[in-house]
């Protein structure tokens, strides 16, 4: 077995310990697989990417060993790769690497990493988010299939609202729509902004997308994780390898191919391929930024007509103002 692998990225050379570790146990798909993957989509990741605090997914021995998230910065990282300061809902804080070239994927992929968590901001302001996130996720009873139908009917009311998304695979069951939007906004009116475009939504199919929060509630509906724009909370990067036993990635979409595709379609093999024939599809998204002030004038709507405030955050995060009960309804009857 090889003991070590070099590869060059941006005029940096990373070395690859353990090339010929086996991470994907049914492909047979190795370490030095998972590096040589980054490199070859290294300008869309490192798009994806560039300038925003990051959290690594790690599994150094593959998807059949032990798993962890680091977000602080490794105590070795390389002086070449800067890092961000992030303030955690608790009042912590972590720097996170911040990558700003490919080379910094392969440093990190050396690490085990397969999946990166970029922050919505970049180093230079970590408090104003520059990207709307929309997470469509499947609940039981529903599928992809079920996704993409929420997804055709999102575009239409960003459209309205004057925002437009750029859709990509979330490397499992369902879909992420990301808007790039101007850093001019807090957490928690990009958040605010969030919850009135999931609402407005699940306005448009009620029996087909929800926004409730607690599972009993959901039924066989595609939910609209509104907490992914909640402070802390991450979602996988585009181009990512996500730890599935097909090594699926998730991947980035343009519009006309949304009900074509499926997962399956992008792994650690076809990626490369697709990569050098039609290049980054999302490539044009740092070259918008829309605003949310139709959104947040539609939650203020929401509020003041039908009395819609704020929904429940995450468990982990400490008790906001305004926020509801934290208190699954079932128990609540009780």
């Amino acid at each position: 077995m090889a003991e070590t692998l070099e590869l060059t990225a941006g005029g940096r050379t990373v070395r690859v310990s353990h090339p010929d570790k086996v991470y994907f146990p049914e492909r047979g798909f190795t370490k030095g697989d998972v590096a040589r993957y980054y490199l070859s989509v290294g300008d869309g990741i490192l798009r994806a990417l560039r300038d925003r605090p990051t959290t690594l997914q790690r599994h150094p021995d593959g998807i059949d060993g032990e798993s962890f998230f680091q977000k602080r910065a490794p105590k070795n990282l390389p002086d070449w790769i800067p890092t961000g300061r992030i303030a955690f809902p608790s009042g912590r804080y972590a720097d996170e690497i911040c990558p700003t070239e490919p080379a910094a994927v392969l440093w990190a992929a050396n690490l085990g990493c397969l999946t990166f968590h970029p922050w919505p901001v970049r180093r230079g302001d970590t408090d104003h988010p520059d990207e709307l996130r929309i997470d469509l996720d499947p609940q039981p009873g529903t599928e992809y299939a079920d996704a993409v139908r929420a997804a055709v009917e999102l575009r239409d009311v960003l459209g309205g609202l004057g925002l437009t998304g750029w859709p990509k695979t979330s490397g499992g069951r369902g879909l992420h729509v990301f808007v790039p939007i101007a850093p001019d906004w807090v957490f928690t009116q990009v958040r605010r902004s969030a919850i009135a475009v999931a609402r407005e939504l699940e306005r448009r199919a009620p029996e087909r997308i929800t926004t409730a929060w607690w599972k009993e509630e959901r039924g066989a509906r595609i939910f609209v994780d509104y907490n992914q724009t909640a402070r802390d909370r991450t979602i996988a990067s585009a181009y990512s390898v996500r730890p599935s036993a097909r090594a699926l990635v998730s991947a980035p979409l343009r519009w006309d191919e949304l009900t074509s595709a499926v997962p399956e379609d992008f792994d650690l093999a076809t990626m490369p391929a697709r990569f050098a024939e039609a290049g980054d599809v999302h490539a044009d998204m740092d070259a918008h930024a829309f605003r949310l002030d139709a959104a947040l004038e539609l939650a203020a709507r929401d509020e003041r007509d039908h009395g819609l405030g704020d929904l429940p955050y995450p468990p982990e995060h400490p008790k906001m103002k305004g926020e509801p009960k934290r208190v699954q309804p079932s128990r609540a009857k009780k």
